[in-house]
């Protein structure tokens, strides 16, 4: 059987999904095609009911569904052709895939693919927690669908580990559903999700936050029936004498993100280590040309906004890769950056041009600057009243400055 082409084949219905699909035909793209494998478009933004989402696209403040109901209606404005309950089973290097849905299974090849899967919830296997393994144990994604999609309550005397966004805005939504959000433990010594968060749903609340603390033990048999937490030191150890019990019938995972890349390992795609994502130039082209990444799938976003905003930019390369463009390539520009940032995309750039540069910081500060150079060359120099593992930085660079550089420099001082 021939298999079916396309111009583009788009993986993925979330924000950065729906974002690259309109923006592909912004671009002039006439056939695009995407794929999705739950029964609607929109991704986990269905289930994220609060707001905060769209004040940087649409200048307003919307709820998920509302976020995501923008771009699906400029998706059928355009005509764009969706897949939807239809999973990607195999990709290959050749830009080739099999998909199966309750029609069966078909081949299909495109000019250019989109990596836009998502992110899926680090869970209690990966944490290594010592206990019993009753009922009661839940991701903090698991428990806002139970809620927000399925009107489940998980439980009533929660406690919460890990001081992600989700886990927070979880304390917040448990709490006005009637439930006791007893404490939210987090291992790090600072916050680990947006400082926003961090007042509007445990603070307003009287929510205590443990700073450098973790759960230690589970105890129960059929249910949960309560936690052991200690205190830790700066190397992840228990300080001595510090454990305490708590009683609680449901117990919250909020330990972090994992870029979804079994189809991008699949076809052989190198991957960055430090975001667990595809490495990708500037215009978000992976190691095999005609693929892209954006989204979660690239590395972890704290703002959709920006996940649109990035899709955005992929499509521009999305276009020059099927125009053929041949832009003035160089030997490539590499990136690197000091011990204070924990990662920069693009970690190179094959071409000059303007450049978004995304990054992370490793730990909280005041007063910053981040300072771009080339030997004793300061390219560009921003400054940031606060900085926080939390929130992405986000830095740009014109094709002017890039000229004549062969390497850059990202510090933190």
């Amino acid at each position: 059987m021939t298999p079916e082409t396309h111009d583009v084949i788009v993986i993925g219905g979330g924000a950065a999904g729906l974002s690259a699909a309109v923006a592909c035909r912004e671009q002039g793209i006439e056939d695009v095609l995407l794929i999705e494998r739950e029964a609607q478009l929109g991704g986990i933004l269905n289930q994220c009911i609060h707001d905060g989402f769209g004040i940087e696209m649409f200048g307003e403040t919307l709820s998920g569904p509302e976020y995501a109901q923008r771009y699906i209606d400029k998706l059928e404005g355009f005509g764009i052709k969706c897949l939807l309950d239809t999973m990607v089973i195999e990709m290959t290097g050749e830009r080739s895939l099999i998909v199966v849905n309750r029609q069966g299974r078909r081949e299909l090849r495109a000019n250019a693919i989109v990596l836009s899967m998502g992110c899926r919830e680090r869970t209690r296997g990966a944490l290594g927690i010592p206990g019993k393994r009753p009922s009661g144990i839940f991701t903090a994604g698991v428990a806002q669908n139970f809620i927000n999609m399925q009107n489940i309550m998980p439980g009533r005397r929660v406690v919460i580990l890990g001081s992600g966004d989700i886990g927070m805005i979880m304390a917040r939504r448990l709490t006005l559903e009637g439930a006791e959000v007893l404490m939210v433990v987090e291992k790090m010594p600072f916050c680990s999700g947006l400082p926003r968060n961090m007042n509007q749903c445990l603070f307003d609340f009287g929510i205590p936050l443990y700073l450098s603390h973790t759960v230690v033990d589970i105890q129960g048999k059929d249910r949960i029936t309560g936690v052991t937490i200690a205190e830790i030191d700066e190397q992840g150890e228990q300080i001595p004498g510090s454990k305490f019990d708590v009683e609680c019938d449901t117990l919250l995972l909020s330990v972090g993100l994992i870029p979804e890349n079994e189809l991008s390992r699949q076809a052989g795609i190198k991957i960055n280590e430090l975001t667990s994502g595809p490495e990708v130039n500037e215009r978000g082209e992976t190691s095999i040309p005609g693929i892209f990444a954006c989204g979660n799938v690239l590395h972890v976003h704290d703002i959709v906004d920006k996940v649109s905003k990035e899709a955005e930019i992929i499509a521009e390369g999305v276009a020059e890769h099927l125009r053929n463009e041949q832009k003035e390539t160089r030997e490539v520009i590499q990136v690197a950056w000091d011990e204070n940032i924990r990662y920069v995309l693009p970690s190179k750039l094959s071409t000059v041009r303007d450049t978004l540069f995304s990054m992370r910081v490793r730990e909280p500060g005041k007063s910053k600057k981040v300072i771009i150079s080339s030997g004793s060359q300061v390219i560009k120099k921003k400054g940031f009243t606060v900085v926080n593992p939390a929130e992405m930085i986000q830095v740009s660079i014109t094709g002017e400055e890039l000229e004549g550089i062969d390497v850059i420099k990202v510090e933190l001082q």
